[in-house]
């Protein structure tokens, strides 16, 4: 059962892994009987911020958008997940500060250009690096990096379920969360 309410942000470049990473975290929030709610930022898009665009003052919206949504869940005591770019420091800062230092868990998801070119099946990457696509974040729009997340993970170089056990371990040993341990019979 969950201890309080807080706010797992994922933070990092499209393709880095932000959604399958909260995926998981989710699916294991579930089996141990947690409830929560998932902020993915392409849902949150269509549903929440549909006629925003990409310019610097629309991601601020919409990422302000999601953390008033993840503080009224967190303040409630339920436990979020959000997932998406929010490319923009001062931003990041601005919903820790709304949800409280004490709830926030940024978790920075990063891998190379390099990897994220090689993972987008869509081809976005490819056509912003040739100027077909204005504003993408990475490459023609900037990414401002966290300074100091309370967990970062290299998905160029980890195994997404090591990833995932270094977040739930932190979820766990910040008490975030706490799960009954199976009973072992002998």
């Amino acid at each position: 059962m969950a201890t309080k309410g807080f706010t797992l942000w994922f933070t990092g470049l499209s393709g880095a892994g932000k959604s399958t990473l909260a995926e998981i975290i989710s699916a294991r929030l579930l089996d141990h009987g947690i409830g929560h709610e998932v902020l993915d930022g392409d849902v949150v898009r269509t549903n929440l911020s549909k006629g925003l665009g990409f310019s610097k003052e629309d991601r601020d919206t919409n990422i302000r958008r999601i953390g008033f949504v993840a503080e009224l869940l967190t303040r409630h005591e339920i436990p979020v997940i959000t997932a998406a770019i929010s490319p923009y420091k001062n931003i990041r800062e601005e919903v820790r500060r709304k949800i409280g230092h004490e709830r926030f868990v940024e978790v920075f998801v990063t891998a190379s250009l390099d990897e994220l070119v090689r993972r987008d099946v869509k081809g976005l990457y490819e056509k912003a690096l040739h100027g077909e696509i204005k504003n993408f974040t990475g490459v023609s729009d900037p990414y401002e990096a966290p300074e100091s997340p309370q967990v970062t993970i290299d998905s160029e170089l980890e195994e997404v379920e090591t990833s995932a056990d270094r977040i739930w371990n932190y979820l766990l040993e910040n008490e975030f969360i706490t799960v009954k341990q199976p009973v072992l019979q002998a």
